[in-house]
């Protein structure tokens, strides 16, 4: 691993992990020898970060220089700490990953009355029933998504009918307990709603719809406007 990469990756283990955190635990975390662990500890403090502890007694990220000071209002971090902590709850575990990284980057750029307010804020969420299990095909349709790439899915509708069809993938949905793709259907060459809980047999296809997506996504909620309390149509 490219030095670089390696201190951007202690970075990140400082922020994410409760502090202080051991050296023998940055030392797994981050792939290297406590030898090396050490060094590159010295290394980010001269660089500007302010890193509190030593070898035996963990270390805590006091300052973070490779991230700008912001402020946010209490209310603006009740809002902020709420709505990551939903996608915990809803997301697969690369996005709920992403919300904690997402939240440790932003409380490290916070002042320190401010990320006590964080750290122990007046909203907590709880969900009494609990949400299927999240396909495992959404990262995929994700990075499809984002690739602008056509997929090959295999799709069962509600009367039981399977069909294959090949959709470009616009944008996932996520409701009350279920996930739902918006994408145009190469097979009825028209705007569809699909449930991923209802996809199968998802395949790469190597054809690309770049960069057609964002005007696609647009026609389509505009199309969703225009026409309120429609069901899906798969």
């Amino acid at each position: 691993m490219a030095r670089a990469d390696r201190l951007f990756r202690l970075l990140t283990v400082l922020r994410t992990l409760p502090q202080p955190v051991t050296a023998a635990r940055l030392a797994e975390e981050t792939g290297v020898s406590p030898r090396q662990l050490y060094r590159d500890i010295e290394a980010l403090r001269a660089g500007g970060a302010l890193i509190d502890g030593a070898a035996g007694y963990g270390y805590t990220l006091t300052e973070d220089p490779a991230l700008p000071p912001q402020m946010l209002t209490r209310l603006e971090v009740e809002a902020l700490t709420l709505g990551l902590a939903e996608i915990r709850l809803a997301g697969d575990p690369a996005l709920a990953r992403a919300a904690d990284s997402a939240l440790a980057k932003i409380v490290a750029t916070l002042p320190d009355r401010v990320q006590a307010q964080a750290l122990h804020t007046a909203h907590q969420l709880y969900r009494y029933e609990t949400r299927p299990p999240v396909p495992a095909h959404l990262a995929q349709l994700r990075e499809a998504i984002w690739d602008e790439r056509a997929l090959d899915i295999t799709y069962t509708d509600r009367a039981g009918n399977r069909t294959r069809r090949r959709i470009w993938p616009l944008s996932i949905v996520f409701l009350d307990r279920s996930l739902m793709c918006l994408a145009q259907c190469r097979l009825r060459m028209d705007f569809r709603r699909f449930h991923l809980a209802s996809m199968s047999e998802v395949e790469e296809t190597g054809e690309s719809f770049r960069p057609r997506r964002v005007a696609l996504l647009r026609a389509f909620l505009q199309e969703m406007r225009n026409r309120p309390g429609t069901g899906s149509k798969p």
